[in-house]
């Protein structure tokens, strides 16, 4: 569209409720002029004045208007009398009107009324009267249809409202229920996001580039024989830019482009999810080639049939079958291309996975150090930070983070610094905001006895002395016995990137899970509730070892784990004498490991009542410190620098569901 078609302006649109406004003044106007003439306030009178003023002469009219109404005209000579100068009223251009009536008032009952005007003609006095029967027919025609009227006029006024005023679309109104709500992205679009945007996920970019690509130029793949993927599906955790990546091709595709979410299908009438499917179709074929872009495709492409409650044939299993059908069936159109997103691929119907729907899976995963360095470039453009903050040690203190959490710490840092009253934003900040995301906001207001600190403390050394002492234990980074969220201590860990866990690597992160209770057991010779979070770890991570990964000599290579159905679904795949045998190898895994790390704890009993005692000191306590207390690791690895690495977790993941009603309890870090 050119600058000046642009600039053109809009002709006015003539709105409705003038004609509406306008009938009605028509109506009221000829109620009002098709009738009797009508009389100011100041001459109506009481029908005693009217006989007082008839006795002494001065009328010389009467007109009953319909029976009701009595309009008195006087005489000339009565006129002239003080008494009587409002009488005579002035019409719309200010001319005196004194040929009457000048007076009106309710005549009440009219055979009465009647017998007292015979009276005064009996009586000789001189005056003429007479009955006038005035139609109104215009009002009475709009009092006869008022009823209709006021149906027609609701009606009309929920049908606007149900459409929105006209802003919501044609998928908002009533008659258009069963189109589709998807918003369209062309070459008339501002889309400001494009592939420069995206740091990180080469890979994902660069199949998805290739899709695009293909339906600029589609010669250069067909002229081999080629065919494009008719879909592909981005799959991976949550924030780590999958609507990120389709808002980019949105940016980059010069092809019309439709964005809507799966639950933009689901609606409580029956039928309007399947509508909507064939209308988007409908509308990207008219449009191709094209780009269908369904985000969280999870809402209505869950598998079929295992619904045992409303049967399988209900309304989400009815728009699947039709997005099923338009994506390959007799009709599809090779020049829609079908791009979709979701967290949860696992349980997405297998018809809708199979090649000649989604040929391509692109897995979306976190990004590595390079990935988040890039990403952190990103978000700090709009940020006034230091110009010596080093990226390369933000990206190594964000392992695992993904890039809606780097995000989250640029902004949060931001905040931090504003509230410190800084002019830009430091290294110290983006520390302080990592910790703020990982282990919530610190409570240093929280009220604490000396016996609980202590308690905490030594429940969080043990944690960091027993990891220090074990080779596959995740390296400790920070401890700290500030309180955070909804926990009284938190310790903060580097786990390293493994493909597959190996059963000693379980057991020794078992082992420093117990460190804390351990600690509590040895040097106050009593245990408390703050170990709840550990409890819960280290008993999933056992009843994993047994039931699902087979690392269990008494259970044997068996796994009882289920896919499509979770662990094990509604009911348990083994006999009551294996669910028994499970339980003590469970038991007996946890208490072996416990009483490892009080082994470990009393062997270096005075180095952790050492580093307690620091702890409780400078209630935050790092990597050095550990250092200069146990010596360094001897099985520490080298840092690889390009190495993935997993989440930057506080020893208790599980911190809300160690919530215990009990006042005595205390959450452990």
């Amino acid at each position: 569209m050119s600058k000046n078609e642009k600039k053109q302006p809009k002709k006015p649109i003539l709105n409705p409720y003038w004609l509406y406004g306008s009938i009605a003044l028509f109506f009221i106007g000829m109620s009002f002029f098709g009738g009797g003439k009508s009389l100011g306030d100041n001459q109506n009178i009481t029908i005693s004045t009217f006989e007082r003023y008839l006795n002494d002469g001065e009328v010389s009219e009467v007109t009953i208007i319909n029976k009701k109404t009595a309009q008195v005209t006087l005489t000339q000579k009565a006129l002239s009398e003080t008494k009587h100068k409002n009488a005579v009223s002035q019409d719309l251009l200010g001319r005196t009107n004194d040929k009457g009536p000048h007076y009106q008032f309710e005549v009440g009952n009219l055979e009465i009324f009647q017998n007292k005007l015979e009276a005064a003609k009996n009586n000789n006095i001189d005056f003429a009267y007479d009955f006038k029967t005035v139609e109104s027919r215009w009002l009475d025609v709009l009092i006869s249809f008022l009823p209709l009227i006021l149906i027609i006029a609701i009606w009309l006024f929920i049908m606007r409202r149900m459409s929105g005023g006209g802003a919501g679309g044609g998928g908002a109104q009533i008659f258009n229920i069963g189109k589709s709500k998807a918003k369209l992205f062309d070459e008339k679009t501002d889309v400001k996001v494009t592939f420069k945007d995206v740091a990180g996920l080469e890979g994902a970019k660069e199949e998805v580039q290739e899709i695009v690509d293909f339906l600029k130029n589609p010669t250069k793949y067909t002229v081999l024989g080629g065919k494009i993927p008719k879909g592909a599906l981005l799959v991976g955790p949550p924030g780590t830019g999958k609507t990120l990546l389709a808002k980019a091709v949105a940016g980059e595709a010069k092809v019309p482009f439709f964005s809507l979410s799966g639950s933009d299908f689901v609606e409580m009438f029956v039928g309007v999810g399947a509508s909507r499917v064939r209308d988007l179709f409908k509308q990207a074929k008219e449009k191709s080639p094209a780009i269908i872009f369904i985000d969280e495709i999870d809402a209505i492409g869950r598998s079929r049939g295992k619904n045992n409650i409303t049967g399988s044939n209900d309304e989400r299993e009815n728009t699947l079958n039709q997005l099923l059908t338009e994506m390959d069936g007799f009709g599809t159109n090779t020049n829609v291309i079908v791009i979709a997103a979701t967290n949860r691929a696992d349980v997405l119907d297998k018809a809708l996975m199979r090649a000649g729907r989604f040929d391509r899976q692109i897995y979306v995963d976190l990004p590595d150090l390079r990935e988040r360095k890039e990403i952190f470039k990103v978000h700090l453009k709009p940020i006034k930070s230091d110009p010596k903050l080093d990226i390369d040690f933000l990206a190594k203190q964000t392992p695992g983070f993904s890039g809606a959490d780097i995000a989250n710490v640029c902004n949060e840092s931001a905040l931090i610094a504003a509230r410190k009253n800084k002019r830009s934003v430091g290294r110290q900040d983006f520390l302080d905001a990592v910790d703020r995301i990982i282990g919530g906001l610190e409570k240093k207001s929280k009220i604490i006895t000396p016996e609980e600190k202590k308690t905490i403390a030594f429940h969080e050394a043990g944690h960091a002395t027993v990891s220090w002492m074990l080779e596959h234990a995740s390296p400790l980074v920070k401890v700290t016995i500030v309180p955070r969220g909804q926990s009284l201590g938190a310790a903060w860990y580097l786990p390293e990137e493994r493909q597959i866990v190996r059963t000693e690597q379980m057991l020794d992160e078992m082992c420093a899970t117990l460190g804390g209770r351990a600690a509590e057991s040895i040097i106050f010779n009593k245990i408390s509730t703050g170990a709840l979070s550990d409890l819960v770890k280290v008993t999933q991570q056992a009843r994993a070892m047994v039931t699902i990964y087979g690392l269990n000599n008494k259970i044997g290579n068996i796994t009882y784990y289920k896919a499509d159905q979770g662990e094990y679904g509604f009911t348990k795949p083994y006999s009551e004498e294996t669910a028994k045998l499970i339980d003590t190898e469970i038991s007996s895994i946890v208490e072996h490991e416990y009483k490892r790390a009080i082994q470990i704890l009393k062997k270096h009993k005075v180095k952790l009542t050492e580093l307690a005692q620091h702890l409780l000191e400078k209630e935050v306590i790092f990597k050095d410190d550990l250092e200069r207390i146990f010596g360094k690791r001897p099985f520490e690895k080298p840092e690889e620098p390009e190495a993935k690495t997993k989440p930057a977790t506080t020893k208790r993941k599980a911190t809300t569901a160690k919530k215990v009603n009990s006042t005595t309890s205390k959450e452990d870090n």
